[in-house]
């Protein structure tokens, strides 16, 4: 099963992607990991994403295109795969469908925007072995230090609520217009994301079937 999953940044696509990942067997693609990866490896392709990143700005669609393709064409994505994070614009989905490969279903995880900021922004990372928390879900048991390792918490810079927004704005531009490119196909099924990670999965393992 070929599928996309779609939702703002922050909208808890990471957790479904994995959940379905597992259960139909296939692999998640995602952009964001991909270019994390070249980023922290310092490649040529991740130096140039850096500025578009840090800025809250989408990454061009040549490099995006590029990396997405080559990633396809491995054997573990022969029986399916998910993607996560691409298409981004409807060029992306045009370069996708000219790829030849036909989506099965598109699924788009929706969330209020006030609700995305409040989780992202609460977000908070050990620089040093990575854990992860949040100011009121997830808090450490000392303000401001690692459970794990006793290193300083920190905030991403993607994660300041100015960033954030920033992002939203672009995805509600450039992204959201998918949704009504893969409404006209007869692929998109519409996910309300709630509050407990657990129904938002049972909705979209639903929405599989539907």
């Amino acid at each position: 099963m070929k599928l996309i999953l779609l939702g703002a940044p922050g909208a808890g696509k990471g957790t479904q992607a994995e959940v379905i990942c597992n259960k139909l067997n296939i692999p998640a693609v995602s952009t964001g990991n991909i270019i994390r990866e070249a980023l922290s490896k310092g490649t040529e392709m991740g130096l140039k994403a850096k500025s578009y990143i840090d800025a809250g700005q989408l990454v061009p669609d040549d490099v995006v295109i590029g990396i997405i393709k080559d990633r396809l064409g491995k054997d573990d994505c022969s029986n399916g795969f998910i993607l996560d994070g691409f298409p981004r614009t409807i060029p992306q989905a045009e370069a996708l469908d000219a790829m030849g490969i036909d989506i099965d279903r598109v699924i788009d995880i929706e969330v209020p925007d006030e609700k995305i900021i409040a989780r992202m922004s609460g977000r908070r990372v050990c620089k040093s072995c990575g854990a992860t928390y949040h100011t009121e879900y997830k808090a450490p048991a000392m303000d401001g230090v690692c459970d794990v390792c006793d290193a300083e918490l920190i905030q991403r810079k993607d994660d300041h609520p100015d960033t954030v927004l920033e992002r939203l704005e672009v995805y509600h531009k450039q992204t959201e217009p998918l949704k009504d490119y893969y409404s006209a196909k007869g692929i998109l099924r519409v996910v309300e994301g709630q509050e407990d990670v657990a129904d938002t999965t049972a909705l979209t393992l639903k929405a599989l079937e539907d």
